[in-house]
């Protein structure tokens, strides 16, 4: 195995205007995770990353997902998304679609952001014409799909975020519902810190 923490950004093959995004982020190496799992994501493959917070995981799957999203330009599907990345915070739902926005500064990226304990409207209308990403909480977004404000069909890359404490919290009955609206084909992503034997199911 190469070692990783010689690697660059640059060595990775990322998109020109990421890098630039990158660049005025003052980032130049990437992390370990980063390192491991940039590469993978972006040949398409599945993947499960076991990494504690604060090792740099967002942009671990933020970063593949943005340069395959520009590589293979279409629009997003009406009320859809071409990425969903599910969340079990609102905080940290938050975050990432902060993160997102960051690096895809350059690529006229459009980001969604769904969580409870706020009113419907809003969100209703930032997926009406369809988003590239679509960061969410699990009990919000089956709302939606109950309520048929969104769909699901489009989905092309499918991120789990913090798995375990999704566990802990209660989270694996929607997360089911959920991925049953998604496409057979798909790229699965699943990031924990641990690895509980549900996730690993």
């Amino acid at each position: 195995m190469k070692d990783t923490r010689l690697t660059k950004f640059t060595d990775l093959g990322l998109d020109k205007m990421l890098l630039k995004a990158l660049h005025d982020e003052g980032y130049e190496k990437p992390t370990p995770i980063q390192a491991q799992a940039i590469p993978g994501v972006m040949a398409g493959k599945d993947l499960l990353g076991i990494a504690q917070t604060g090792t740099g995981k967002t942009a671990a799957f933020a970063l593949p997902i943005i340069h395959r999203l520009a590589a293979e330009k279409q629009a997003a599907p009406r009320r859809g998304c071409r990425v969903l990345v599910l969340s079990p915070t609102r905080e940290l739902a938050t975050q990432i679609a902060e993160s997102f926005k960051a690096y895809g500064k350059h690529m006229n990226l459009s980001v969604a952001v769904i969580f409870g304990g706020v009113k419907y409207g809003g969100q209703m209308r930032a997926m009406a014409p369809g988003v590239d990403v679509l960061v969410a909480t699990p009990g919000r977004l089956l709302d939606h799909l109950q309520e048929k404000t969104i769909t699901l069909q489009g989905v092309e890359m499918f991120v789990l975020d913090e798995a375990d404490q999704m566990l802990d919290m209660g989270f694996i009955v929607p997360i089911r519902q959920i991925v049953k609206h998604l496409p057979r084909l798909r790229q699965n992503l699943f990031f924990s810190a641990t690895m509980p034997s549900e996730i690993e199911k």
